[in-house]
């Protein structure tokens, strides 16, 4: 079992924290993030695409010449799919595109996600991420003087704290959000993860399996 140093936000050490094995220990299997960040970015489609078929073309009505006799082919309507503003033939239409993913893959696929983080070196857990005040420049400060540089951080809080929410807003590459929200994308898209101690203790308590277990 891995422990990290908590720190303040003014990164001075204020103790440590033993990391859950079955959480932060996992094993890193790309294929689970492709399986998870996919149902993710089909979730986030609108889906509102959509084209007409010749029965939607409005106008068409007559028939454009005689049956027979012209030489040409026989055409019943100018709104066939052959024809220049005619209907379109099994184009596209409204629809969800929202496919289903077994919980237990989900939480396998965050697991290992933040196992990757581990490994690389890029979590860091503090005390508490509490502002005085809004203040987006606070905020770059504390990231810059936890070593956060390069590739965005993800700031993970326990529970809603509209400060730092709405100061960290403005930052290019930085993203919010709280333990129960906490996803793979996110956490793929963010080169380090800052967790609140009390955020971490939440995310071990939603994805360790044996505490699950214990609890139902």
């Amino acid at each position: 079992m891995a422990s990290l140093d908590v720190v303040t936000v003014d990164n001075r050490k204020a103790g440590t924290i033993e990391l859950s094995a079955a959480v932060f220990e996992a094993a890193v299997k790309p294929h689970l993030f492709h399986a998870e960040v996919r149902r993710q970015m089909a979730l986030r489609r609108a889906g509102t695409h959509s084209t007409k078929n010749r029965a939607g073309v409005s106008g068409g009505g007559a028939k454009p010449w005689r049956q027979k006799g012209t030489g040409r082919a026989r055409q019943g309507t100018t709104r066939a799919p052959q024809w220049a503003g005619g209907g379109v033939v099994f184009g596209p239409v409204p629809r969800s595109h929202e496919h289903s993913l077994p919980k237990k893959v989900r939480r396998a696929a965050l697991r290992s996600a933040l196992s990757q983080r581990v490994l690389e070196g890029a979590l860091r857990v503090v005390d508490g991420f509490a502002l005085e005040k809004f203040s987006t420049r606070r905020v770059a400060a504390i990231l810059k003087g936890l070593g956060v540089r390069e590739g965005g951080a993800l700031i993970v809080i326990d529970a809603p704290d509209p400060r730092v929410e709405a100061s960290a807003r403005n930052l290019p590459g930085i993203g919010v959000i709280r333990a129960e929200g906490l996803n793979v994308l996110d956490v793929l898209r963010h080169a380090h993860l800052v967790m609140t101690r009390a955020a971490l203790e939440a995310v071990e308590k939603r994805l360790d399996e044996a505490k699950r277990e214990e609890r139902a």
